[in-house]
């Protein structure tokens, strides 16, 4: 009998839940410049067995990150029943995407021009191995947080992947 050694291979995406695909698509596309891959819809059987939520009914969108990790955001037009969290960073269950950029005062400058924004200001790391990094989290309407780090001048070439 032969035995399968279980191992993760590789992280494929991350899922976003938001309440407006179309200007969460819009935000990440055309303000943070992700590459629109697709769109689809999921419902029925699929789409709750897949998800453990009776009566799920998704329309989503992928994009593409440089580096191509995804990022696939869920709008979900059923159930009915659907609440609206309002979670913190630090509460439990919260999650948060970290993006490398190389100019966070430009970035933060195009986004706050939508309907995203600062959480708070951002700060230079001043030890461990991102020591160097401007880092600062940004919130959309949503609720979601995305962590903004601006390489090191310095940085060596684990810091940022090619």
């Amino acid at each position: 009998m032969s035995e399968t050694v279980f191992r993760i291979i590789v992280a494929d995406h991350t899922g976003i839940t938001v309440s407006n695909l179309e200007r969460s698509l819009a935000f990440w596309r055309d303000v943070l410049g992700f590459e629109f891959s697709h769109t689809a819809r999921q419902k029925g059987e699929l789409a709750q067995e897949i998800t453990g939520v009776e009566g799920a009914e998704i329309k989503l969108a992928v994009l593409r990150a440089p580096g191509g990790h995804k990022i696939e955001l869920l709008e979900y037009l059923a159930p009915a029943d659907r609440k609206r969290a309002d979670i913190r960073p630090c509460d439990v269950g919260s999650v948060h995407v970290a993006l490398l950029v190389y100019d966070l005062d430009s970035v933060l400058e195009r986004i706050a021009a939508s309907d995203w924004k600062a959480a708070g200001k951002p700060q230079r790391l001043q030890s461990g191995p991102n020591a160097g990094k401007r880092v600062v989290y940004v919130r959309d309407p949503d609720g979601t947080t995305i962590e903004l780090m601006q390489i090191a001048k310095e940085s060596s070439s684990t810091d940022v992947a090619d």
